[in-house]
């Protein structure tokens, strides 16, 4: 048995390789100011439930763009062997998997933490720190913690999107969609310190409450859509479950061409692999001219396999 042994970044248009590196680059710096929130989220953290759930948050914003440098270095450094013929194109598919479990999981968890100490009517209190000889209320600093929290990821979150569209990533989209929408965890989490400074002993575990469904509504989602692939189901969307808009138009263009054939699609990480079955391919054959969208976006279209009518005749394109 002879493998090639290149990778399967080797197979991707050269201008999606270096996207591809500007990605990571990218995602090494959503690492290092992550880790920044992180830290300054714990020096504040007091007794508040919502900060806490936010903290817990910022921590997980850690899982996707680790998974995402995982799974980038494996496409490009993973050889195909005789154990893995057709390479680590689909180990970006996985690590989306992985993240989405794990966004879910906490999620919950938390979303139970925070509804059972609404029904206990459990208090939190904020209290006070000396900073430079004066007494300082520690919601002040929750509130500066939770507002420099929303900034790095609303500024890398929108680099994120057209990087994750053109490399058609999942993952990236993802952790892009997450960080974007950071703002709406920093404004549930002051509106809870808020709440608390008020008097208002629920607020801050209603915003915990808030945070955590988010969470969990993020990676219920992204279940949805990884499962999808690793069951070999049709291409979906980036942001959603739904079938993509360029697996539809290439069946349409498929089913045209062959109209007594059943069309099969599945995704391989970011390809997209086409069967058609019932029928020979014509002659010349070219794969590239079964693609329905824009040339710069044919590299999608990895495979075309055809299966006959006849068991005994099955051919691969």
């Amino acid at each position: 048995m002879s493998i090639h042994p290149g990778t399967h970044a080797d197979d991707l248009p050269p201008h999606l390789r270096a996207t591809l590196k500007r990605a990571e680059r990218l995602e090494y710096w959503n690492i290092f100011w992550t880790i920044t929130i992180v830290i300054v989220m714990g020096l504040v953290l007091g007794q508040s439930q919502t900060m806490k759930t936010a903290w817990i948050e910022d921590t997980l914003g850690l899982v996707p763009p680790i998974a995402f440098l995982v799974a980038a270095r494996m496409e490009r450094k993973g050889k195909r062997s005789r154990k893995f013929p057709f390479g680590f194109e689909r180990v970006n598919g996985l690590g989306f998997f992985l993240a989405a479990v794990a966004l879910a999981a906490t999620g919950a968890l938390l979303l139970w933490d925070s509804t059972m100490t609404l029904i206990k009517a459990e208090h939190a209190s904020v209290g006070s720190i000396e900073l430079f000889g004066r007494d300082i209320w520690l919601g002040w600093l929750m509130i500066g913690a939770q507002v420099y929290a929303m900034i790095p990821p609303m500024i890398i979150g929108r680099k994120e999107l057209p990087l994750a569209e053109e490399l058609a990533d999942k993952l990236l989209h993802t952790d892009a969609l997450m960080n974007k929408a950071n703002w709406m965890t920093g404004a549930a989490g002051v509106a809870g310190i808020v709440g608390l400074g008020l008097g208002w002993w629920w607020a801050d575990s209603v915003a915990a409450a808030i945070i955590s469904f988010d969470i969990l509504h993020d990676g219920m989602k992204a279940i949805r859509s990884s499962t999808a692939e690793l069951v070999d189901g049709t291409p979906r969307a980036l942001a959603s479950a739904e079938i993509s808009k360029e697996a539809e138009a290439l069946e349409a263009a498929l089913k045209q061409r062959y109209p007594d054939a059943t069309i099969r699609l599945r995704e391989t990480g970011r390809l997209i692999r086409a069967e058609v079955h019932g029928c020979l391919p014509d002659e010349p054959f070219d794969v590239n001219g079964h693609w329905p969208g824009k040339p710069q976006r044919n590299w999608r279209l990895a495979q075309i396999s055809f299966v006959p009518a006849s068991a005994t005749e099955a051919g691969d394109v």
